[in-house]
């Protein structure tokens, strides 16, 4: 295997991290579901040339319903899930809980059957996760005054990474069938027509939506990261075991740790950088060849 989709999951678990942030500044300004419908809209949008001037690739019917389902699930379901959890978390919080991504990847890919679980991955991915919580510290637990209900906040953030966790592991037989690209939009295609529908029940489409310059310019940073992020994910899945993919989102709360501190004015914990170590070092462990 070559390190084009290591690399690949890398980009995205910083831009996960990235988008959380952005997500956090505008989530209470759109609506999750709002939201969601515009992040893949426009990052539907933006792969819309490269899909124009790719060679077509027909997708078979008996495949539409399972790779729709999946897009639902990743780009919809998750980014709902996700971002109810932001109205209810503060960053930290719903970064820790997101991090569990790994960790329920690996043990569904073993319960199915599709991948074997090594000592070094289950090694690496509690190091990883133990990492991230170093590095989130008490800031993961402590009290937001904008927060509402903490309980359903958590059990979105933990649903969410289940969500990502299932998709994960179905997603590679399309990618070989098929094409990166292609799986990518019509996943995402699927996505934005179930988020429309739940977009229009927050009243997104009874007016123009008024959002400040600042709100704009992090919708439209979402959209366009979340275009190229999830391109790279769906790549990543089709060339690399989904364990090893996901562990690389463990980067996401680092991401969104020193990204709210620079942009929402949240304080970082002093233990960032010995959480980053141990993240680097579950990696390490986890991506070793076994004997």
């Amino acid at each position: 295997m070559t390190a084009g989709p290591l690399w690949a999951a890398a980009g995205t678990g910083i831009q996960v991290g990235a988008a959380i942030v952005a997500t956090r500044y505008v989530v209470d300004a759109a609506g999750p579901s709002s939201l969601g419908f515009l992040r893949y809209l426009v990052g539907l949008l933006c792969l819309a040339p490269a899909l124009l001037l790719a060679p077509w690739k027909h997708i078979a019917a008996r495949d539409m319903l399972p790779i729709g389902l999946l897009g639902v699930g990743q780009f919809g379901l998750l980014i709902v899930l996700l971002n109810y959890s932001l109205l209810h978390l503060p960053v930290a919080r719903a970064s820790l809980l997101f991090a569990t991504f790994p960790l329920m990847t690996m043990f569904l890919s073993a319960c199915l059957g599709r991948e074997e679980m090594t000592r070094h991955k289950m090694v690496g991915s509690l190091i990883a996760f133990m990492g991230v919580a170093i590095t989130l510290g008490g800031a993961a637990l402590a009290p937001d005054g904008r927060q509402g209900s903490t309980l359903f906040g958590t059990l979105a953030a933990l649903g969410a990474a289940f969500c990502g966790a299932v998709c994960s592991v179905f997603y590679r037989p399309y990618v070989a069938r098929y094409s990166t690209l292609h799986v990518t939009a019509f996943a995402m295609l699927a996505a934005v027509a179930m988020l429309g529908g739940l977009a229009a029940e927050e009243g997104l489409f009874i007016s123009v939506p008024r959002f400040t310059l600042g709100e704009g310019l992090a919708i439209a940073f979402i959209g366009v990261s979340s275009g190229v992020g999830f391109f790279s994910w769906v790549y990543a899945l089709g060339n690399a075991p989904p364990t090893q993919v996901s562990m690389f989102l463990s980067l996401s709360p680092l991401t969104a740790v020193i990204g709210s501190a620079m942009l929402l004015g949240e304080n970082p914990p002093l233990t960032a950088l010995v959480g980053l170590v141990a993240v680097s070092g579950g990696l390490w462990v986890a991506l070793r060849p076994s004997s």
